[in-house]
């Protein structure tokens, strides 16, 4: 491994180049994951395309940077750096658990702080990279919900309790886990500065920036994440990045004794396998798994309001895990409802991603989406409007890289979840709107919240209603999902709320609502005797009733 200059001495030209982060130490090396602006798909000049993977596969760093279409690069990790990184975090974890929990804390402010400073210059490349001028907003949102300082300060009470019993001092921790490894989206970078809040309960970290869109997340880590930390005097090791191949390094993890836990983003499928063999390993898995979010649309609601909200259905086309994915219409309203999605779903068009409003984006992958809007139809849904390719003119296209947001009725809940199209994550711009059969509306609540709670995902919920007795009826009863949302935005996050989180296929076998910094800590508890008793008379309870405890 050779060391090169930081990286922020690496950043004075256009393009920039992130090393690795080892140990407190810039590492770099001869292979490059390159950062590649959607442009090179919106704007398909066949040959220059060809010509810049050729050049990217034969190397040429100069001349690939040099390319209108790249926007960076990172050196690429191998199973000897993912060691180094290893060993770095579990050299520090002690000296930064001695870290001062206060102090540590101070940290969320610095990363708020230094995110705002940046925010315009991250909300650039983000977009390059492909990600929707709204969504881009609604990620920031996230991270500075994440990063409140006031949320923090009643937080603190989560992280360390003490109390004065019996003639002791009782004391209620969370430790850390020790290493933590983070294994991000690329679909969502910025949630691996989510997962960076783990680093508050103490543990340190290495995390594994993703190769196919390797910039942004890069940027939030080496211009904000690390500064924070060395100006709140965390140890050298106690944030390690690599970007290396997920074959190489996530076997290295669940091998590694030097690792205690695995923050890992992707689909329901390689979450729980991966979540067995964490515990086959004793190690602890810490899940954000796929998605299919339900919306209830009660008679009394706010129609234009939900219809908003239901139109986030087709944010980055549907490829985001925390969107609606399916609706309850209540039949009384069902068709006022529907006539107002299909109107806001009509307005929507592709868009270059530096727009302000640019919602869709493109869908490489259209297969699954035919078949399942296929197997739909055939089953006896309707189709409300949508499902075609188009371009990046909004115009039908067969060889678009955009789909039409698409919305389907289906009439009854008796067998709605025999269609994958309600019982399946849709990772593409597909919403179905089940319309239940008439009944009276206690009846029909209680189906419904009956069916929410059989969803075998489980991140975010919501409800549309005004009548105060069903809100609470829900609130109360709907177990399913890390998060209920009630006549609000259904994607965005607020302050003191987790971001992330969920049950079943979404968080896996211990899944709920994720605050890192207590997902990757434990709880234990101290009692230190502060007057003389005798051991005996603590055993029997007679040194507590000295002491006047009940």
């Amino acid at each position: 491994m050779t060391n090169t200059a930081p990286a922020e001495s690496r950043t004075s030209s256009a393009v920039r180049h992130y090393p690795l982060h080892i140990g407190g130490e810039p590492v770099d090396t001869a292979e490059r994951a390159y950062g590649i602006s959607v442009r090179a798909v919106l704007e398909p000049e066949r040959a220059e395309t060809i010509g810049l993977w050729r050049r990217m596969r034969e190397g040429g760093e100069d001349e690939v940077h040099a390319h209108r279409h790249v926007l960076g690069s990172c050196a690429l990790s191998t199973a000897e750096h993912g060691e180094a990184a290893l060993r770095a975090a579990a050299d520090a974890a002690p000296r930064w658990l001695a870290v001062p929990l206060a102090r540590r804390l101070a940290m969320v402010s610095v990363i708020r702080d230094r995110f705002l400073a940046r925010r315009a210059e991250l909300g650039a490349i983000l977009r390059a990279e492909g990600c929707p001028g709204v969504l881009v907003e609604a990620q920031f949102n996230s991270v500075l919900c994440s990063y409140d300082d006031t949320a923090f300060q009643e937080f603190h009470s989560l992280m360390y309790r003490e109390w004065e019993r019996g003639g002791r001092r009782l004391v209620l921790r969370r430790n850390p886990d020790g290493v933590v490894c983070v294994d991000p989206p690329f679909n969502t970078p910025l949630t691996g500065v989510f997962a960076c809040l783990a680093l508050v309960a103490g543990n340190t970290m290495v995390v594994r920036v993703p190769q196919s869109c390797p910039m942004s997340l890069s940027y939030a880590l080496h211009e904000i994440v690390l500064p924070a930390l060395e100006s709140c005097g965390a140890p050298p090791g106690t944030l390690n990045i690599l970007c290396g191949d997920y074959e190489v390094h996530m076997p290295q993890w669940l091998n590694s004794p030097l690792v205690d836990s695995i923050f890992y983003f992707g689909s329901s499928e390689n979450g729980i396998a991966l979540e067995r063999k964490c515990l086959e390993k004793g190690k602890k898995a810490i899940l954000e798994l796929a998605g299919n979010d339900g919306v209830l649309v009660w008679r009394d609601a706010d129609l234009d309001r939900a219809a908003e909200a239901l139109v986030e259905s087709f944010y980055a086309s549907g490829q985001v895990c925390m969107v609606p994915r399916y609706v309850l219409a209540h039949p009384a309203i069902a068709d006022d409802l529907l006539a107002r999605v299909r109107a806001a779903a009509a307005e929507l068009r592709p868009g270059d991603p530096d727009e302000e409003h640019t919602m869709l984006s493109p869908v490489l992958r259209t297969t699954a989406f035919f078949r399942c809007l296929g197997d739909a139809l055939a089953t006896g849904a309707a189709k409300v409007c949508g499902g075609e390719r188009i371009g990046l003119d909004g115009n039908p296209d067969p060889e678009g890289l955009f789909l039409e947001p698409t919305v389907i009725r289906v009439d009854g809940l008796e067998g709605a979840r025999e269609l994958a199209a309600v019982r399946e994550e849709t990772f593409y711009p597909l919403l179905s709107v089940v319309v239940p059969e008439e009944a009276p509306d206690d009846s029909l609540l209680e189906r419904a919240i009956t069916f929410v709670n059989g969803n075998k995902y489980g991140l975010r919920n919501s409800l549309w209603a005004r009548d105060e007795r069903v809100i609470d009826r829900f609130v109360a009863s709907v177990t399913n999902g890390g998060l209920l949302k009630v006549n609000d935005s259904h994607l965005a996050t607020v302050p003191y709320l987790s971001t992330h989180g969920g049950t079943g296929l979404s968080g896996g076998a211990h899944g709920e609502a994720n605050y890192p910094f207590l997902r990757a800590s434990r709880l234990q508890g101290v009692a230190i005797a502060t007057e003389p008793v005798h051991p005996r008379d603590s055993l029997t309870g007679s040194a507590g009733e000295r002491a006047g405890a009940p």
